[in-house]
């Protein structure tokens, strides 16, 4: 077997989630039979290049979350070292990233979105950008973190604008009622449609990681033609912005007007016990040694 580098932890908010990711894979990679070299990367870059280059990987497993990430930085430095890596490349990874970008790509490709529009916090504080409800996010953050949603009778309009501390970009998107569904893609496969339940007013950072945050059904209880434009729609998605290995496509889906929409593509998927991507791969018979194994082995740089 081959000598994997993981690398997890990192500097963005998600550090805790990826230092959940990379112990789940390091010990998954470890009962597939590789040799495996942790790497819990801080805000030493030149610590990281050292390290790697002494280690010698035939492939680094990219276990990061959020900025330098998933967003093409350290994609980039991947590359510059020439050593294959899991995921996505440089091009797919920071498209995906923001949020505005990757919704231009998806508009171009026919994709169903919701309306939306990217507004400076001095926007948000003097009126709503959208009629209400509506969301408001990071342009460039995973994990629903910064996320609040703004309903008639809310006053926290300009609390939120004041206290923005996620950069001079706010997306503000149509709130979509229903349910919310999320379709992994291992290569060409879309793999299932998993819906979302949780006590939370939507799926939260805690929704996602707290141990009972949510309750996942796989196969979601919907039409077989809402699942399979889910599956379709997520396919079109990785596709269109060129994502390899795995990503994992969020949608809403109102089952009073039969509108699914599609929110974003996740390129660095969470591989924590309560992750949504393994849970599909173990519905389609792969086991989570076996899917880290794959994305070792279709591991390669370039875009």
């Amino acid at each position: 077997m081959s000598h994997v580098a993981v690398l997890f932890g990192g500097i963005s908010t998600e550090r805790e989630v990826s230092l959940s990711t990379g112990r789940q894979v390091i010990a998954a990679l470890r009962e597939a039979g590789h040799e495996v070299t942790p790497v819990e990367v801080t805000g030493d870059l030149a610590t990281l290049i050292a390290t790697l280059q002494r280690a010698k990987p035939d492939a680094v497993f990219n276990a990061l979350h959020g900025r330098f990430g998933e967003d093409g930085c350290v994609q980039g430095v991947l590359d510059w070292l020439g050593i294959p890596y899991t995921h996505s490349g440089v091009r797919a990874s920071s498209v995906a990233m923001d949020k505005s970008a990757a919704k231009a790509v998806f508009a171009a490709h026919g994709l169903p979105l919701a309306e939306h529009r990217v507004v400076t916090p001095e926007e948000l504080a003097a009126e709503d950008p959208l009629d209400r409800p509506y969301v408001v996010k990071p342009v460039n953050e995973g994990s629903s973190v910064g996320v609040e949603i703004l309903k008639d009778g809310d006053n926290r309009r300009a609390e939120i604008a004041r206290g923005w501390r996620f950069g001079r970009q706010i997306m503000a998107e149509e709130y979509i009622a229903g349910r919310e569904l999320t379709v992994a893609v291992m290569g060409d496969r879309p793999l299932a449609v998993t819906e979302i339940g949780t006590g939370h007013v939507f799926y939260d950072y805690d929704a996602k990681y707290a141990d009972g945050g949510s309750r996942h059904t796989i196969p979601a209880a919907i039409p077989d033609a809402v699942a399979q434009a889910a599956m379709d729609a997520a396919l079109r998605a990785h596709q269109a912005l060129g994502c390899r290995g795995v990503s994992r496509s969020d949608f809403r889906y109102d089952d009073a007007t039969g509108r699914l929409a599609l929110l974003e593509v996740n390129t660095q998927p969470g591989m924590t016990p309560t992750s949504l991507v393994p849970e599909q791969a173990a519905y389609r018979g792969i086991s989570f040694p076996e899917l880290c194994t794959w994305l070792v082995q279709e591991a390669r740089h370039g875009p």
